[in-house]
């Protein structure tokens, strides 16, 4: 297997909604964005994979260690391998893929965040990094599309956060802010115990609409220049924010259930916004 064929398998095996954006793209582009990707579920499997901390810790290091062999032009995993002819072509730089392996850590060193301030530090490095390493591989002409994918991948990540928040309890994270279950009468141990009530509902929509104004804020920043060349980005927004919408419909019964969209409807919407180029609708999805 080459070290392409790894990371396509490795995309395609995830079922996520990010493999739908990357099927129009050119080769080159796609062969870069899957390896991006698969370099992000290789650490971000690290923490979700690993039931002792001190191994993860490990390796962790271990993959610090393989980012500085990637850009030394040395490296040893079939991702890393993968990424090494992307780097020049795509402005893709060490700080940045060392920034993920950053957020993952986070992952390792605490399991709430007091306040959503600090809640965002962990989404750019995990999300919003990785946003503006797509923004340069799909294309963009305008220094401001860069910041249209950083603020766009801390939307995608506030989205996977409510969607996620029943199965994180479940392992002993809180992504929720501590300020925000505090602001609206709602204990820790709701969660963790998968206690659904009528102030969890309401601050479950707090989350959706603050979520909401992070998609807009995003795209605000896009570019007209660059919004064919960014449809990749778009389609993951596309899938995103109708997976919100589709999580208040159904009555955010997140601590339960695990909301989420048939391969056939990502498809739909992936070519949808292809043709289109055109952000999603925002507007709330009351039942």
């Amino acid at each position: 297997m080459t070290p392409d064929e790894y990371c396509q398998e490795k995309a395609a095996r995830s079922g996520s909604s990010f493999y739908y954006s990357f099927l129009f793209l050119p080769p080159p582009r796609r062969r870069a964005i899957t390896a991006l990707y698969a370099f992000c579920r290789e650490v971000d499997d690290v923490v979700d994979e690993s039931n002792e901390p001190t191994v993860a810790q490990t390796r962790l290091i271990w993959w610090r260690t393989e980012v500085a062999r990637l850009f030394a032009g040395d490296p040893q995993h079939p991702v890393t391998r993968a990424l090494g002819p992307c780097l020049e072509p795509f402005g893709l730089d060490q700080a940045r893929l060392q920034a993920v392996i950053d957020g993952m850590q986070m992952d390792l060193d605490q399991a709430r965040y007091s306040r959503f301030r600090d809640l965002e530090v962990y989404c750019d490095r995990v999300a919003g990094v990785v946003g503006t390493m797509a923004a340069d591989i799909f294309g963009r002409k305008a220094e401001s599309t860069r910041a249209y994918a950083q603020a766009l991948g801390l939307a995608f990540q506030l989205t996977n956060i409510i969607r996620d928040v029943g199965e994180d309890a479940r392992k002993g994270r809180i992504y929720l802010p501590v300020e925000d279950l505090q602001r609206f009468g709602v204990q820790a141990a709701d969660l963790l115990q998968g206690r659904t009530s009528p102030e969890f509902i309401e601050l479950m929509r707090f989350q959706a609409e603050r979520n909401r104004a992070q998609y807009a804020r995003a795209y605000g920043l896009l570019a007209d220049e660059d919004r064919r060349a960014q449809r990749p980005g778009l389609i993951m927004s596309s899938i995103y924010s109708t997976l919100l919408d589709e999580i208040e419909v159904d009555g955010f019964r997140v601590l339960t259930h695990r909301t989420s969209l048939t391969p056939i409807r990502k498809l739909w919407l992936a070519w949808k916004t292809w043709l289109t180029a055109r952000p999603p609708d925002l507007q709330p999805a009351r039942s």
